[in-house]
C-alpha cells in the first residue's frame, strides 16, 4: 500500500463519524423544533377553547392532550391559570429524542386576554 492510500483511509475514518454525527444532530434538532411547535399549538388550542367558553377546563385540557399526543410529545402536562385579565396555558412534555442532552423537556405557554362582560 502506498503512502497516499493510507492517508485517504485515515481521512475517511475521521470524516465518516463526523458527518454521521452532523446528520444525526440535524435530525434531532428537527425533532426538537417539531416538539416545540406541537406544544405551542396545543397551548394555543387549549387557550382558544377556554376563552371562547366552548368547553370546560377538562374538555379543553383533553383537546390539548390529544394534539400533543398526536404530535409525538411524551409525558404531557397542561396547566391553566386565570389571572385578573389574562388566561395562561402552559403545555409541557418530553420530546422523543434519541440522544438527550438535557434539552428534551419542552414547555410552551399561550397567553390570551379574558373578556369582561359589561352589565
Amino acid at each position: 500500500m502506498n503512502q497516499r492510500g493510507l492517508a485517504e483511509s485515515t481521512q475517511w475514518a475521521v470524516l465518516a463519524p463526523t458527518l454521521l454525527a452532523l446528520i444525526l444532530g440535524l435530525v434531532q434538532l428537527g425533532v426538537w423544533l417539531h416538539a416545540r411547535t406541537v406544544a405551542a399549538n396545543a397551548a394555543a388550542a387549549v387557550a382558544d377553547l377556554r376563552v371562547m367558553g366552548a368547553s370546560q377546563d377538562s374538555a379543553a385540557r383533553e383537546a390539548g392532550r390529544r394534539i400533543a399526543d398526536n404530535g409525538g410529545l411524551q409525558d404531557v402536562s397542561i396547566g391553566l391559570a386565570a389571572h385578573s385579565d389574562v388566561l395562561v396555558v402552559t403545555v409541557s412534555g418530553r420530546a422523543p429524542l434519541f440522544f438527550d442532552l438535557g434539552q428534551g423537556r419542552i414547555a410552551e405557554t399561550a397567553v390570551l386576554p379574558l373578556e369582561k362582560v359589561a352589565r
